[in-house]
């Protein structure tokens, strides 16, 4: 018989049929379950540990017997048990070990499946509702948090709103108490109520729960409907006291500290301001002596009513604008002569017709002060250009003072001087971009200046004269990037294939190109030659100029050796292992290659291929005669 079964099964060790049946294991399982009937119950309930397992599984594969009396054949511990397998999964707090610990639920003596699953049964001690609210705890709290509530207040009778949602709950639920809370704002903010009792009870005519201060009273209701500046002042502003009834309705009442006249104008304010702005006006002053135009209209009235007395103020210019009289005097007081009221700088005054000098082009929009100075226009100002723009003059004075033959008045750097009419050196190409300045230096421009490339290039030459001062021969004065040179034809050496999009620098170092560059293959590309010369130095025998890895060479066709059987697939340097010079020359004997393959130690003699095949060494072929070994 196995080893003995634990304490537990004792009892029925001699009856083997109790846990099995002959020639069935799978019968095993049934008979455990018609003993353990609570674990056979949460199998076909799928509750508990056992009945949530996702495919049915044999008792044995976790409870193994015939260990002992001591064994422990259900090996599971508070750290290794998956409470996600049981009808209570733990989350939130409950599933943090620190906090609680599995006796905390599972007391002593009593199976673990027994444990209650309900929350009052365990925080029964925790509810300080004294069971007021119920015991249905997962109603408000949640496993998060014991604070953490959840509870839908919009299910009651009062729909918590705006800052109702934020406070507390004992805000309101004093002691605990829940039922029979009173739902009218003044039982719980009579203590906030400032108006005494004054206005009523009734603080939802006025208030909102958005905020205490955002009153929502509709004003228009009233005798005095509120408009523009009044709709944004606060009420005690013009309710004194929380005096709300015979509240005076005309604006002396409230603004008569704010009359600024003093009386002189009376009392009715309406007839000159209004609810929008104290300080904007909209007296018609259109309907009065003087009407505003132009920048009066924009003037604030303390400019011209320099005391809140608004009568008798002068109407003339020169009375109020004496101070901005810049010609001291000069053109008499008749500002308007050539003034407006538009603009103070925008001048009636027309040069075309009222003087020998019309204003064109940049003239027409200098100011008077740049040719007039110190604002004395009478004195005879001078109308030749050279006069004003002797400063002016880069060339001083070279090219005499006639400054119109070359400058403009629309714009004074927009010259009329066309250089390819003008001078022997048409500009062409990027000539014709640049600046003057960088062929012509220090604005001399009569000075000789030479017309040749180099003359001004010489600092541009890479090449370092190695190809003369004809720069023109190569470049050309569209781009100096851009060269004219043909490769194919000005030079022994064709470009192709690759070659073609190489850049002149790459075979040409240092940019001097009549030092003699070689055109073989090996002079170039030394550095590149992967086979260490031994394939040779005639890279053209294998490679070609279109792609270095595209190879040409056909060994069959090339040389006096076929390559057939073992040899197709070989390395090259299998064979080729030493450096050659030039031309490949290796041995095609046998025996060249095979000496450390000579079984026959030479007695056979060099002749392999007498024997051997180049498909399998191993295989000799049938011989044509006898021969002797040496």
């Amino acid at each position: 018989m196995p080893g003995q079964v634990i304490a537990g099964h004792a009892k029925w060790e001699e009856d083997c049929t109790k846990c099995h049946k002959r020639f069935d294991k799978a019968a095993q399982t049934t008979l455990c379950l018609d003993c353990h009937k609570d674990v056979r119950k949460d199998v076909e309930q799928k509750h508990g540990s056992h009945g949530r397992f996702k495919e049915q599984r044999e008792c044995k594969e976790c409870h193994t017997e015939h260990k002992g009396r001591a064994e422990n054949i259900a090996p599971i511990t508070e750290q290794t048990f998956n409470h996600e397998q049981s009808d209570f999964p733990l989350k939130g707090a409950h599933a943090d070990a620190k906090k609680v610990e599995c006796k905390s639920c599972h007391k002593p003596k009593t199976k673990y499946r027994e444990a209650p699953l309900d929350c009052y049964s365990c925080h029964k001690k925790d509810d300080k509702h004294k069971e007021k609210a119920g015991v249905a705890c997962a109603n408000c709290h949640t496993d998060r948090s014991w604070k953490d509530v959840r509870f839908d207040h919009d299910k009651t009778r009062y729909k918590l709103r705006n800052k109702h949602a934020e406070i507390a709950c004992k805000d309101c639920h004093a002691n605990d108490r829940y039922k029979d809370t009173p739902m009218d704002c003044y039982s719980c903010h009579k203590k906030d109520d400032k108006h005494k009792g004054k206005a009523g009870v009734a603080c939802t005519d006025c208030h909102t729960d958005r905020s205490w201060k955002d009153v929502r009273f509709d004003h228009d209701r009233t005798r005095y409907k509120l408009r523009n500046k009044h709709a944004t002042i606060a009420c005690k502003d013009c309710h004194a006291n929380d005096r709300y009834k015979d509240t005076p309705t005309d604006c002396y009442a409230c603004h008569k500290k704010d009359d600024k006249h003093k009386g002189q104008e009376g009392t009715t304010c309406s007839e000159c301001h209004d609810d929008r702005s104290w300080k904007k006006a909209p007296f018609d002053h259109n309907k009065s002596r003087f009407p505003l135009m132009g920048r009066h209209a924009a003037t604030e009235c303390k400019k011209c009513h320099l005391t809140p007395a608004f009568k008798d103020t002068p109407m003339e210019c020169f009375s109020c604008h004496k101070k901005d009289d810049k010609h001291k005097g000069a053109y008499g007081e008749k500002c308007e002569t050539c003034h407006g009221e538009s603009d103070w700088k925008t001048i009636t005054f027309d040069h075309d017709l009222h003087s020998k000098y019309p204003l064109r082009g940049r003239h027409n929009t200098t100011t008077c002060d740049s040719c007039h100075k110190g604002h004395l226009y009478k004195d005879k100002t001078p109308t030749d250009c050279y006069a004003c723009h002797k400063k002016d003059d880069k060339h001083k004075g070279r090219y005499s003072e006639k400054c119109e033959r070359c400058h403009t008045e629309r714009n004074w750097k927009v010259l009329l001087f066309e250089h390819d009419r003008d001078t022997s050196y048409p500009l062409k190409g990027y000539h014709r971009k640049t600046k003057c300045d960088s062929c012509h230096k220090s604005t001399l421009y009569k000075d000789k200046t030479p017309t040749d490339c180099y003359a001004c290039h010489k600092k541009d030459d890479i090449h370092r004269s190695t190809f003369g001062e004809k720069c023109e021969k190569c470049h050309g004065e569209q781009n100096w990037k851009t060269v004219a040179f043909n490769h194919d034809q000005d030079t022994k050496y064709p470009l192709v294939g690759k070659h073609r999009t190489t850049t002149c620098e790459s075979c040409h170092t240092g940019q001097l190109y009549r030092d003699k560059t070689p055109t073989t293959c090996h002079g170039c590309h030394k550095n590149d030659d992967v086979h260490r010369r031994k394939l040779g130095t005639e890279c053209q025998d294998c490679h070609n100029v279109r792609d270095w890895k595209i190879w040409d060479f056909d060994h069959n066709v090339r040389t006096r050796f076929k390559l057939d059987g073992g040899h197709k697939g070989l390395d090259c340097y299998a064979c080729h292992s030493e450096r050659m010079d030039k031309k490949v020359v290796a041995s095609s004997a046998c025996i060249s290659c095979h000496t450390k393959d000579d079984k026959h130690e030479g007695s056979f003699g060099s002749q392999c291929d007498r024997c051997h095949e180049t498909t399998v060494w191993k295989t000799i072929k049938p011989g044509t005669g006898t021969f002797r070994r040496r």
